[in-house]
Formats: structure tokens, C-alpha cells, sequence
């Protein structure tokens, strides 16, 4: 079964770090894009950053200068590096990814979600 594993939420203080990981696994072939969404109770999910094939990066600009977003393809894993992180980046995360399976269509998933608190 494909899906997507996310890791690496938890609780930090203002102006700390944390860094996200999303591991795509089951009968895929490559990640072709992917990006990391956010949620807060009563709101809608909104793009936090996005990643292509070719590693070409675009990010919301409530997060440009302090949020990173790379990807590893021997690992098919995306990261969310997270910066100087302030309590409104508290939300529920979700990793997004366009995977190519392994009969080479293109199928989108979303991950299960990981808790980002920001708080002293």
C-alpha cells in the first residue's frame, strides 16, 4: 500500500527549529513533486512550500527566509526544515506528493499529518 509517513513534529519554543520528514514507501517508483501544507482548527490547509522533479522551490511568504524545503531521492523522502519558528506556525502539517508508481502513472497522496506546536 502507498503512503506517505510523516515525522519530526512535536513542541518547541520560539525561535527554535524542527525539521519535518515525509517518507513515501510501498510500490512507488519516484516522488515527481511534493509539498508541505499546514492546518489550524476552523481554517483551510494552505501551501506552506512546494518542491518539483527538478528541485525548483517556492514557498509562502509568511515562511521565505526561515522554512527549507529539500528532498533526498535515493531516500524518497521530503524535509521541512523550520526556523527561527514563531507561534503562529503552529498547525498540523501535512505532506503532499505527486508519486510515480511503479506502472509509471502519476498519483497524488497526502500524509496523515504531524502536530507543530509553538509555544514558551
Amino acid at each position: 500500500q502507498v503512503q506517505l509517513v510523516e515525522s519530526g513534529g512535536g513542541l518547541v519554543q520560539p525561535g527554535g527549529s524542527l525539521r519535518l520528514s515525509c517518507a513515501a514507501s510501498g510500490s512507488i517508483f519516484s516522488i515527481y513533486a511534493a509539498g508541505w501544507y499546514r492546518q489550524v482548527p476552523g481554517k483551510q490547509r494552505d501551501m506552506v512550500a512546494r518542491i518539483t522533479r527538478a528541485g525548483s522551490t517556492n514557498y509562502a511568504d509568511s515562511v521565505k527566509g526561515r522554512f527549507t524545503i529539500s528532498r533526498d531521492n535515493a531516500k524518497n523522502t521530503v524535509y521541512l526544515q523550520m526556523d527561527n519558528l514563531k507561534p503562529d506556525d503552529t498547525a498540523v502539517y501535512y505532506c503532499n506528493a505527486d508519486l510515480v508508481t511503479m506502472i509509471k502513472d502519476i498519483r497524488n497522496y497526502w500524509g496523515q499529518g504531524t502536530q507543530v506546536t509553538v509555544s514558551s
